[in-house]
């Protein structure tokens, strides 16, 4: 594999001196860009999309042909492994994901297959090739999958939920069932970001997009527990290189303490909580990402300057100049304008300088 000509990512991730502060924005490849919605309609669909290893390579370059990004994300989608366990994912408008079946009973949990990415997602893992091969050493590429309880609720619930009320009825009736489904998906999701970092994934990032709907004792028990397993279970070195882990926990920053003991190089913040505070509080144990709001993006291009200004000050604020990634505190949305979010990109590296000067 060709050398990279980019690495600040991957080092920061790892706590080491780097030159500026590197930034990647999470679904950096998405609807907010023209070129991406031209390609989403070639494929037909979004899974289509997803399915397809040149239009999936596409649409992961195409972020990177716009902007000064110091890493790419492998394009997918987190129910890419309950879809392989044949729960029927399918998409309808304006609704969000759906799954045709649903996980309920100690039936639904027993008849679960192993996942075995090499037969049923080697999509996947045929994108993170093509991609790494295009690429050509620009920039590190990152792998991710759900956390096993946001996928445990998708297939519980059937498709997305605020109330997650299928889900917690389970947690607090049948715990042991629960704990069943997530013993089992954390075993798919370890074999499967394995096998993206065999296939040329350089950092993973593990999504658990819906561990802040959790009460305290709960989310250790049934969300960090299992992300914990995960992360002892991945391959850490390829390549002749660290493979940095990033958890993130939406909603979770106010477990950063318990989340320090679960192996990761990483842990990422979404917009509630402190960057100075979190600085403090994992006192330079593992590195942070995050944590902008995404919609200040949709302010002027002077008041998106000065939050990355604010934020790049609490980053710092420990006079520690590494250890940190900016990004936003969740996936950019569909309704950013482009430009905004390169005047975004361009001020994290233009304003992060003085504190590597």
């Amino acid at each position: 594999m060709t050398d990279l000509k980019n690495d600040r990512f991957l080092k920061a991730l790892l706590r080491e001196p780097v030159d500026t502060t590197p930034v990647w924005m999470m679904r950096q490849a998405g609807r907010y860009l023209p070129e991406y919605k031209a390609t989403r309609q070639q494929a037909g669909d979004f899974l289509s999309l997803c399915k397809n290893t040149e239009l999936a390579c596409e649409v992961t370059l195409q972020p990177l042909r716009r902007y000064a990004l110091d890493a790419a994300i492998l394009f997918s989608d987190i129910l890419t492994i309950p879809d392989a366990m044949g729960l029927g994912l399918y998409f309808e408008q304006g609704e969000g994901p759906k799954f045709k079946k649903t996980v309920r009973t100690e039936a639904d949990v027993t008849a679960l297959p192993m996942l075995k990415t090499a037969d049923s997602l080697s999509y996947v893992t045929d994108a993170v090739r093509m991609i790494r091969r295009e690429l050509n050493g620009r920039v590190p590429l990152i792998g991710f999958s759900g956390s096993p309880w946001t996928l445990a609720t998708y297939m519980i619930e059937g498709g997305s939920s605020r109330e997650f009320t299928q889900t917690k009825q389970m947690l607090y009736r049948t715990p042991a069932l629960l704990h069943a489904l997530l013993q089992h998906l954390a075993g798919a999701v370890t074999e499967y970001l394995n096998a993206q970092i065999l296939a040329g994934a350089q950092a993973v990032q593990i999504f658990d997009s819906w561990g802040g709907a959790l009460a305290h004792r709960e989310y250790s028990e049934f969300s960090l527990q299992y992300m914990q397993k995960i992360v002892n279970g991945l391959i850490r070195e390829h390549e002749g290189r660290r493979v940095p882990v990033i958890v993130f926990t939406k909603g979770g920053g106010q477990w950063l303490p318990q989340m320090l003991a679960c192996g990761a190089d990483a842990l990422g913040l979404d917009w509630t909580t402190s960057l100075a505070t979190a600085r403090q509080t994992v006192a330079g144990q593992v590195a942070l990402q995050g944590n902008l709001d995404p919609s200040t993006l949709y302010a002027s291009p002077a008041r998106i300057r000065e939050a990355v200004r604010l934020m790049l000050a609490d980053a710092y604020a420990d006079g520690v100049n590494t250890g940190y990634v900016a990004n936003l505190g969740h996936g950019i949305t569909q309704w950013v304008d482009p430009a905004h979010a390169g005047v975004f990109i361009e001020a994290v590296h233009e304003l992060s300088a003085p504190y590597f000067g």
